[in-house]
Order: C-alpha cells, then sequence, then structure tokens
C-alpha cells in the first residue's frame, strides 16, 4: 500500500505541509517495500486555480491509497473519493511522525472535506 503525505522537504523528516493543493512536495511511501519517493508539486504550488483537482489527479496517478494531509478542501477531496484515495488529516509535525501515527492506526479516515475552497 501507498500512503501519500504533504511536505516541504524531501525525507521524511520534511514537515508536514497543511495544504493538500498547493503543498510544496508529496512524499509516497510505500508499505509493502519501505521505500519512497518524493514528487515536486511546484507547478501546483502558484496554479492561479485548479490546485487542488490537479493535486489530487497527481496523487491518484501515483497509486496512493491514502494520503496524510493538513487539510484538505472540496473539490480535492471529491477526485480524492472518486479515485478512492482515503484522506487523513493530521497534526503532525513530520511525514515520519504522521506516517507512525497511521502505523499505529490513530489517523481516522475523514468523511468530507475540512476546509473550504482557495484556502491559501
Amino acid at each position: 500500500m501507498k500512503i501519500a503525505f504533504t511536505v516541504s522537504e524531501t525525507d521524511l523528516d520534511s514537515p508536514i505541509d497543511s495544504r493538500f493543493g498547493r503543498a510544496a512536495k508529496f512524499l509516497v511511501y510505500d508499505l509493502v517495500t519501505e521505500t519512497f519517493e518524493v514528487v515536486d508539486n511546484q507547478q501546483n504550488l502558484n496554479a492561479a486555480q485548479g490546485a487542488g483537482i490537479q493535486s489530487a489527479e497527481t496523487v491518484a496517478r501515483l497509486g496512493a491509497e491514502c494520503l496524510v494531509t493538513g487539510h484538505c478542501g472540496p473539490k480535492a477531496f471529491r477526485v480524492l473519493n472518486a479515485a478512492g484515495v482515503k484522506v487523513y488529516t493530521t497534526e503532525a509535525t513530520t511525514a515520519a511522525e504522521a506516517l507512525e501515527q497511521f502505523r499505529l492506526g490513530n489517523l481516522t479516515p475523514s468523511t468530507s472535506a475540512d476546509k473550504d475552497g482557495h484556502w491559501a
């Protein structure tokens, strides 16, 4: 199973980016192989509009089954939900901490967006 985390740097000690659509990067962790890749999200970071939708499409295309982020807006949530990607929000400070919370079962899947659209 692959889990995508919104991050601002390039390793597991990266801070969790609280914004989904405009996150700087996605760290995609593979629970089976215990490896990860970091994918740049620069094209959506400064997008005038549609950042959440485009980021959601990217996460789905990367094969992630789960997304862990600080917040997720309604349009992105709908795209992720349609793609079968479960959304988890967290207050963890790093990807490593959020991964540990996920492994321990301390994160609950979201049933809806937790932010209005165009949250910056």
